[in-house]
């Protein structure tokens, strides 16, 4: 490869990102419950921001979350929205919470190329805060496997 193809090379994969990040903030408020950055930053732990507002990812195993198997409902961390009813978590063994399905309305889905293919990144549908991914290898009924940073989440007993 020569050097002017390594650089058209990053010069495109530059523009892209930009483009990627073009109206985020756009998007962010369009959803119905929104508040200005420095606020989010006061209501959430640095991780939970990083994960919710900025697309991270925690640690694998590293969410208390994982050893959650008591009845009741898992609700996003950024705005209390009701996500998951916990008859639906299985354990996954990724070191994620997993669930096989969100409570009706609850998360929307958008495309995710962060790490250089398609995922199906799903967000909070009331806050827009990064949840986790969801991916076609989960259980019976559905399939799916929602794959959820335990940091996005909180966990209200029945």
């Amino acid at each position: 490869m020569t050097r002017r193809h390594l650089l058209n090379s990053a010069l495109y994969g530059v523009s892209a990102i930009a483009f990627w990040r073009l109206g985020v903030e756009e998007a962010e408020a369009a959803y119905p419950f929104t508040l200005p950055d420095d606020e989010w930053r006061r209501r959430l732990s640095p991780l939970a921001y990083q994960v919710l507002r900025k697309h991270a990812t925690e640690h694998p195993f590293s969410s208390p979350l994982n050893k959650e198997h008591r009845a009741g409902t898992f609700k996003c961390a950024g705005c209390e929205r009701p996500l998951f009813n916990a008859k639906t978590k299985f354990d996954s063994g990724t070191g994620w919470p997993s669930f096989w399905a969100p409570l009706p309305g609850a998360t929307g889905t958008s495309r995710d190329f962060a790490l250089g293919y398609p995922r199906v990144e799903v967000h909070c549908a009331r806050c827009g805060g990064h949840l986790g991914h969801v991916f076609d290898d989960g259980p019976p009924p559905t399939g799916k496997r929602y794959c959820m940073n335990g940091v996005a989440l909180s966990f209200s007993a029945a």
